[in-house]
């Protein structure tokens, strides 16, 4: 990674300048955003461009020089208008009408050659008329965090927003009670989509349905196009995007991630993760994992997680039955579990080395992990990336050869679960055909890496940054992530 600073860099054959932007979201009017001005920074340090996003969008990452990265995303030459998106959202179930894109904004919308259109956002690019007192910015360290959690994310199978690149700015941020500044940073966030849950709540809350139908139809036939001909288009799409949340949730859970903050305004329209705040990765396998430190109650925490953005749902329900049918959205609501479940399983039967297990007792070797994991407090990623280790056809020959080797020691209490969890495993293992040993090892391989993003590995990679300025072992780290070592 070579880091590139430059006062003011023109070239007007930049190719993200040169990139085809879409007005998709800019012609339905300024009802659903601001034009707002981007902050101007003393200093353009480049610390992450991911180049591989760049050939989505027919661009070559050995072309793309590091000063057009800056010069696009840093000093944000070249684009108008920019957009700052107007929203509003349940924020740990209080309503908030005075949200809204306070630290960001639409860069520009683009589709790549999957045909689909992406959003290019920002996050620390200054104030907006939605700041609400703050200073617009994004510190150095929350960029890490963000960068980290979505490469992380999408090498884990999460549908996940991205980042595209992240400048230091050089301003010194104060934050808290720290008795001195921290360093800054602005970010790009590629993802499917800038429209929230709670895009619709604000229109709702200004009692405008015809500009809730609008963005309705906006959002069918950017992102749920398959369903525009169809008579009842409406409640399809409350039906898919149903779906799109519960199975998301249940990549989530399956990961070992909590995402901290699930207010309605976190909540993509298009079924997305994104916004990586107080995330955190379980350590080991606790239901009541707290990622924010201020969510006191726990509301957020690892287990809430299917049944808050199930609420989520059902309150998005309230701006859109202007349009839409409340029954049609019950309906298609009470298949969220559905879903859940059938991710979930099939999610977590792959992390044990199933890809397709039909298999009667398939749903009690799930139990018996959880059961496992919870009562011993193993390390929740360890004791997959244990199986990867210790698996061999052996296993078939009898349960002691389970798991043998591993560093995994039940802890009294848990060893009559282990036993029982081996046990199962062998006999499973023995009711398939010999010639699967091999599609289970590659399978378990693909589905536990063996880097875990646990919150003391990111305070190690910002140490390096903070004390020294030292960036290699950030960059280690991706490289581990994307090639899962």
């Amino acid at each position: 990674m070579t880091l590139a600073e430059t006062p003011n860099y023109k070239n007007s054959s930049n190719p993200f300048l040169t990139l085809n932007y879409e007005s998709a979201l800019e012609s339905l009017g300024g009802d659903y955003y601001d034009e707002v001005a981007a902050a101007e920074f003393p200093q353009h340090l480049l610390r992450w461009r991911n180049d591989e996003l760049l050939p989505r969008f027919g661009l070559d990452p050995q072309v793309v020089k590091d000063e057009d990265f800056i010069t696009a995303f840093g000093q944000f030459q070249g684009r108008k208008p920019l957009l700052a998106m107007r929203y509003h959202g349940y924020q740990f179930g209080e309503y908030n009408g005075q949200l809204g894109d306070g630290r960001g904004f639409l860069y520009g919308q683009v589709r790549a050659n999957d045909g689909e259109l992406y959003d290019f956002g920002t996050k620390g690019s200054g104030r907006t008329p939605y700041s609400r007192g703050g200073d617009g910015m994004l510190t150095l360290k929350g960029g890490v965090r963000e960068v980290l959690a979505a490469e992380a994310l999408h090498y884990l199978g999460v549908r996940t927003s991205r980042c595209l690149s992240m400048i230091e700015t050089g301003l010194p941020l104060w934050r808290g009670d720290e008795p001195s500044p921290t360093r800054s940073s602005v970010m790009i966030r590629m993802s499917s989509s800038h429209i929230r849950f709670g895009t619709f709540e604000r229109l709702h809350y200004f009692q405008r349905p015809d500009l809730t139908k609008k963005l309705l139809d906006h959002v069918i036939e950017q992102y749920y196009r398959h369903l525009n001909a169809e008579k009842d288009k409406y409640a399809l799409f409350y039906a898919e995007l149903v779906k799109r949340v519960a199975e998301l949730v249940a990549q989530w859970m399956a990961a070992g991630f909590c995402h901290g903050v699930l207010n309605t305004d976190n909540m993509s329209i298009t079924g997305e993760s994104f916004d990586y705040g107080p995330y955190g990765f379980i350590p080991t396998y606790n239901p009541y994992f707290i990622a924010a430190y201020f969510d006191y109650s726990g509301r957020y925490c690892y287990s809430h997680q299917p049944s808050i953005c199930q609420l989520n749902l059902q309150l998005l329900q309230e701006p859109l039955k202007a349009i839409i049918d409340k029954a049609e959205m019950e309906s298609g609501l009470a298949r969220f579990d559905e879903y859940y479940e059938a991710e979930y399983s099939s999610l977590m039967l792959k992390k044990l080395g199933f890809m397709e297990l039909v298999h009667p007792q398939a749903q009690e070797l799930l139990n018996l992990t959880i059961e496992f994991l919870k009562v011993s407090q193993v390390g929740y990623h360890q004791f997959f990336y244990e199986m990867v280790c210790t698996f061999s056809s052996k296993w078939r020959d009898e349960p002691g050869f389970v798991m043998n080797g591993s560093d995994i020691v039940p802890v009294p209490g848990a060893s009559a679960i282990f036993d029982d969890w081996c046990i199962l495993y062998h006999q499973i293992l023995n009711d398939l055909e010999c010639d699967r040993i091999d599609i289970i090892a590659q399978t378990l391989a693909a589905n536990n890496p063996k880097t875990a993003l646990l919150r003391p590995v990111i305070e190690s990679i910002w140490e390096s940054i903070a004390q020294e300025d030292n960036w290699q072992p950030f960059y280690e780290l991706i490289e581990a992530i994307q090639f899962k070592r």
